[in-house]
Formats: structure tokens, C-alpha cells, sequence
């Protein structure tokens, strides 16, 4: 809260008691020598006004998801240092935990002016908990259960002896492989930690380490020998080498902060390999905006933990952040949120222009880091839903005679690209050429989930194509779509309705094109409705239950698991109100995480589909950074454990005590 504001806006929620219904309350106070009248009061966070509600002292004027403008009574003057208040009732989706309330405010003044409001993090009745922020540390016990620091744990660790821990390790690569490999990791360490001094030449007192390729191992796998003469480190690849580097590095750490806890071995072995070939992080860039400094110390970070897919979420109903010359509006107006911007401010933004994107330059610069990190980056363009943002920047997108409205769950009206229309696959085609050059790993996510059950159910074109394909039945059946609200994340009721028929053909033929490119489509669980696309071609992210994605698995679609009740890192740490995130999927925390198996109940053949597993980070709740720190570590650290490490290897107690030596992004408190 700042003292140069005229204006402080408080939020309160009051949780339905048995004799009073649940209740959001925000209250405006005017600290300024001027009255005001004629004004409306805008607010955004990831809580929804539902424009059905009932508010008491004022009216909701605008809506668009989780941006609302309440405008007070007709006449009514706000004095100063007088106070205004209005209370919402009815809300379909309470408030669970304290980020979920209004996390940024301004006024509209008569004369059109916006003027700033101090706004202080939603209380709850009743709950005077100190609300959290920054990522939980689990302190380093005196003693561990392993003589080493290690996460993700490895295959077999067969040390023994304590030598003198060393001020850090003096690489002699063999082969462009190896010096590949090496400087990788010699620049990791640099940016992670950056006065450890962890790569130094003998001259600085670093001890030996000879990297070199041998045969006999797997694309990951590799061999670190301790010995009086140093250290070896080998490998059948460089992404081999620079992952025991990484191990290596992690003793060394751990070893020189808590040498009473930890060793560097003076003998043995460490042999280690993935139980996954898929260990993946999804990352959210349209709901909050990364910059690319800060999505390169990620990848950083996730390098650091072994992980070798980066799913990066480039569009979504809130904003288009990554550059295509042949649209330019994309960015232009997509990336940008702001009062009378087409986009208006959402979860958190100002009235004052905000947000950005990748430009093509940026991005590769990204992906070359990631190659050099062993990580593979999967961008993900979301179609044909989720388009609300892509949309205002392409208007000629829409069919021109469509009428009504239709909302998806998180509220955005008339969301979706139309299947029906030549010009959706023409702009379409473009820019997934324009990825495809930026991509070299040639998978490219195309999104596919949560198209509401009214998708175009207004659209003259859409429901004259269900007619050719369906028959009139389904056409008119859809027609009465119309000003269908969807309630629920990725409701199966779709599945067999007019928008999933339209879906089907859309990704049947935006999947073959890609095909055609040499490309795999990624998609969401919900690119499976209508059974058309290319199974060998394409993989499921299953986000909604290990046993949707078991059955998915079992139709012979390859998988990655992402479970949101696990997976998704946007979800609370518990069910506390001081706890922040989300709660729509229920809550995670570390242990819960940690011992979770993603494939509990597969059959055999089920798991031969499984291709691995991914934390996904939606971004709703991330306005304040401390809060990104809180909800993604140590669970990051959690599921790497999970993509590499043998389940039966696994210890919750000996993750607990290693996980406070791994890095976080911001640091914030």
C-alpha cells in the first residue's frame, strides 16, 4: 500500500456461516481533500464477478473475467475521508486463499481521468494468519540420511572417505563434446552462483575433473569415479556429461555450506540415469509477463534439476506474447493490458499499459540456451479456444454474421478462433510456420482445451458446416448453445456436442498440416474429442485425473502427466486462507507432491504410453513474484525427483533434508 495514493481500497471475504451467505466486501476510502461523485471503481485479480450477483451499495457496471467496474449509486458523493462500501453475494466460486481477492485497483474519474487506489492483500473474517509469500526453505538437519547432496537422487551412489572439500572443480574435457559440456556448466554455475567460484583452474586450487565420452551408456545417463587423483566424469553423450557436472556441483555445494552434514567423497562411484524421458515444466507468460532475462534463470534453475522439457505457454485469453512478422498486430495489441486498451487491465495489471513479448531475436536466445542446458522447448499456441486476446488483435478472425454470446469458465465471451471460416487455417498456417523456424524441436503444442460447450453456437458459418457434416438435428441442437455460460475447467459434456465436432475437424486439419512440416502436435487431454488426430504423431498433456489420462493411455495416445490436483503449481500449498494460489483443483504441497505417483492404477500396456511427467505453473496468482517463489519451490525440485529418480529410491525424509540447498528464482520475501 502506498501513502501517495488519494484513495485506499480494503477487501474483505466473509466465508456462509448457517446464518449468512458468503459474502466479498470492498471498500473505498477517500483520503483526499476533494469530494468525488460520477465515479466507478475498477478492480482485478483472479477472483470473478459473476454478473448475476447480487451487490449491495452500488451496481456492477462492466465485466470482462476477472476485470469488474462498480459504479456507485446514481447521485452519491464520496466525502473526504469518508468511506464506500459495496458487498457481492452469490458468488459461483468462493475465495480460498488471500491472493484470490482484487490485487490491483484505480477509479475512473467523472471527467474520464483514472486515478490510482492503494489496495491491500483480501483478508479474511475471522483468519488473522500472516500471510505468506516467498518459497519455504526446509532447513539442512546436522544430520542427513546421505552423505551427499543430490537432487533428483541418482541410480546407485557407492562413495566412501571424506577428502578435504575442494574450492572448486578444474575441468579437462576431452573431445568437443566434452568441452561442450563443460562450458555449459561452467556458465550455469556462473549465473546460478555467481561468487562460489564453483568452476576454477588448479592454479586457484580446483581439483581435477576429466570429462570424456565413452560407450555403453544412455542419451542421459553417466558415471562419475572418485579417486586420490581427482574426479572422472563419463558419458555417452553431452548432455550425459554436463548432468553428472551437475551432480558433482551439487556435492561440491553441499559439502563446502554444511560440511558437517555433507562430504566429497575421496572414492566410489556414482552411476545414474532417468526413469523418464519426459521431465517437464509448463510456464504461463499470458497471464503474467516474464521477462526473457527471467525465463533464461529459470531454465537455469530447471537445468540445475535435471528437467529437459520447457513448455512454454505463449498465448492465452489474456495476451499473445510471442512475435510473427506476418501479423504484427498480434503483439501490437495482444501483449498489452491497460485501460481502454482492447485488453483491458486483468489479474493485477493497472489502468497503465503493461504486459510485452518475445521478440523472434529473444527467443532465440532462449531456445539456444536451452539447447546448451539440455533442455528442449515446446511452444504452445492456444487454439482453437483461449483466443480471446488473439482475437481483438485479428477481428477478421471472427465470422462476421455470428451473434449472441457464449463465455468460457473463466469468463471471456466469444473466445474461440472459428473452425468454419478459410481465413482461421490461412493466419494459422503462418504462424505456425513462423514457430516451426524458431523451434528446432519440431513439437509444437497447440492447446485444444476448454473450448466451451456454445463455441459459435451463434456463428452462421459453424452451425451451416455442423449441417453438412451432422445433419440439421445437430446444427439446431448447438443453435440452442446460445448464451451458454461454461461452469466448470474442461467439462466432459463437450465431448459428442456441436463445438467438439467443429473441434475435431479443426485439429484433425491443423495437426496434419503440422504433420506435414515434420512436426509432433502436443495438445491438452481435450484434443482427443472426436478420436481424429494422428497418434503417432502427437501426444495428450493429461491435466485433469491420473485416471482420464490411464483411459487415454489405453485408446493408444502417448502421454505426459500433469495432473492439476498434483501438477498444477498454481494450486495452494494447503488449504489455509494465508497460504496463497489457487484452490479450483484442490491444494499440493511438497509431501503430497513428492509421494505422489502419476500412474497409479495404469496397466502395463497403459504405462508403455507414458512418456513422462510435467509441473505446469499457471500464472493467475503470481502477480507478487514472492508469491511464484512460495507455490513452485521446492515442488519443482519435488517432480524432478519423480521424472528421474527410481520410484523405489525414492525418500521423503532425504529430499527434506537436500531441498533446502536448491536455488529459487527471486529470493523474495
Amino acid at each position: 500500500m502506498t501513502s501517495k495514493s488519494a484513495f485506499r481500497l480494503e477487501t474483505t471475504w466473509a466465508p456462509a456461516t448457517a446464518s449468512e451467505k458468503l459474502a466479498y466486501s470492498l471498500t473505498l476510502t477517500n483520503l483526499s481533500s476533494k469530494a468525488i461523485e460520477g465515479f466507478q471503481l475498477c478492480v482485478s485479480g483472479p477472483a470473478r464477478i459473476d454478473p448475476a450477483v447480487t451487490v449491495e451499495g452500488g451496481r456492477l457496471a462492466e465485466r470482462l473475467s476477472n476485470h469488474s467496474e462498480f459504479a456507485p449509486p446514481d447521485g452519491f458523493v464520496l466525502e473526504p475521508n469518508e468511506a464506500w462500501t459495496i458487498t457481492a453475494h452469490g458468488l459461483s466460486y468462493p475465495l480460498r486463499h488471500w491472493t484470490d481477492g482484487a490485487t490491483a485497483a484505480y477509479l475512473v474519474l467523472a471527467d474520464g481521468t483514472v486515478a490510482p487506489v492503494a489496495l491491500a492483500p483480501t483478508k479474511a473474517i475471522g483468519d488473522n494468519a500472516a500471510l505468506k509469500r516467498g518459497a519455504e526453505i526446509y532447513p539442512v538437519p546436522a544430520q542427513a540420511p546421505v552423505p551427499v547432496s543430490i537432487i533428483p537422487w541418482p541410480r546407485t551412489v557407492a562413495v566412501s572417505g571424506r577428502r578435504a572439500v575442494p574450492p572448486g572443480l578444474a575441468l579437462r574435457p576431452k573431445g568437443t563434446a566434452a568441452a561442450d559440456a563443460a562450458g555449459a556448466f561452467g556458465a550455469l554455475v556462473d549465473s546460478l552462483f555467481p561468487v562460489e567460484g564453483i568452476v576454477r583452474n588448479e592454479a586457484e586450487g580446483g581439483l581435477p575433473v576429466e570429462l570424456g565420452i565413452a560407450e555403453g551408456f544412455g542419451p542421459e545417463a553417466y558415471a562419475i569415479r572418485f579417486s586420490a587423483d581427482g574426479v572422472a566424469v563419463s558419458a555417452g553423450t553431452k548432455t550425459g556429461l554436463f548432468y553428472g557436472l551437475v551432480t558433482l556441483g551439487q556435492i561440491l555445494r553441499g559439502a563446502r555450506s554444511h560440511s558437517e552434514t555433507f562430504l566429497f567423497p575421496a572414492e566410489g562411484e556414482i552411476r545414474d540415469e532417468p526413469a523418464l524421458d519426459w521431465r517437464g515444466t509448463h510456464l504461463d507468460v499470458a497471464r503474467q509477463f516474464y521477462a526473457t532475462a527471467e525465463v533464461k534463470t529459470f531454465l537455469r534453475i530447471l537445468a540445475w534439476n535435471k528437467l529437459n522439457r520447457f513448455h512454454w505457454h505463449l498465448s492465452d485469453d489474456e495476451a499473445w506474447r510471442v512475435e510473427i512478422s506476418a501479423y504484427p498486430e498480434l503483439t501490437r495489441v495482444g501483449a498489452w493490458r491497460g485501460h481502454g486498451l482492447p485488453v483491458p487491465p486483468l489479474l493485477g495489471t493497472g489502468p497503465e499499459p503493461s504486459g510485452g513479448s518475445y521478440t523472434k531475436a529473444a527467443v532465440r536466445e532462449v531456445v539456444q540456451l536451452a539447447g546448451q542446458l539440455g533442455i528442449e522447448v515446446v511452444p504452445e499456441i492456444d487454439v482453437p479456444g483461449h483466443c480471446y486476446a488473439m482475437l481483438q488483435a485479428i477481428p477478421a478472425l471472427r465470422d462476421p454474421g455470428e451473434s449472441g454470446e457464449y463465455f468460457s469458465v473463466q469468463g471471456f465471451p466469444n473466445n474461440c478462433i472459428n473452425p468454419a471460416r478459410p481465413e482461421t487455417y490461412h493466419v494459422l498456417e503462418r504462424i505456425l510456420d513462423e514457430l516451426i523456424e524458431l523451434f528446432p524441436f519440431k513439437t509444437i503444442h497447440i492447446g485444444a482445451d476448454e473450448v466451451p460447450l456454445g463455441a459459435w453456437s451463434g456463428s452462421p458459418l459453424a452451425l451451416a458446416r455442423l449441417t453438412e457434416v451432422g445433419g440439421e438435428g445437430l446444427a439446431a441442437a448447438h443453435a440452442k448453445r446460445l448464451n451458454v455460460v461454461t461452469n466448470t475447467h474442461g467439462a466432459d459434456e463437450i465431448d459428442g456436442s456441436g463445438a467438439a465436432v467443429l473441434q475435431a475437424e479443426f485439429l484433425k486439419r491443423i495437426q496434419s498440416f503440422l504433420a506435414s512440416r515434420g512436426c509432433i502436435t502436443g495438445g491438452w487431454q481435450e484434443a482427443a474429442h472426436g478420436n481424429v488426430i494422428d497418434k503417432q504423431k502427437s501426444y495428450l498433456c493429461g491435466w485433469r485425473t491420473v485416471e482420464a489420462s490411464a483411459a487415454l493411455a489405453g485408446e493408444g495416445y502417448a502421454m505426459v502427466a500433469c495432473p492439476g490436483q498434483v501438477y498444477y503449481l498454481d494450486m495452494a500449498n494447503s488449504p489455509a486462507w494465508s497460504e496463497p494460489g489457487a484452490a479450483w483443483a484442490g491444494w499440493s504441497d511438497p509431501e503430497k507432491l513428492y509421494g505422489f505417483d502419476p500412474v497409479e492404477g495404469w496397466t502395463d500396456t497403459q504405462k508403455t504410453k507414458l512418456l513422462g511427467v510435467q509441473a505446469c505453473i499457471w500464472s493467475e496468482p503470481m502477480t507478487d513474484r514472492a508469491v511464484f517463489d512460495r507455490l513452485v519451490f521446492p515442488r519443482i525440485s519435488a517432480l524432478a525427483e519423480t521424472g528421474w529418480t527410481q520410484p523405489e529410491r525414492k525418500s521423503w525424509e532425504r529430499f527434506k533434508a537436500l531441498a533446502g540447498l536448491m536455488p529459487v528464482l527471486y529470493g523474495a520475501t
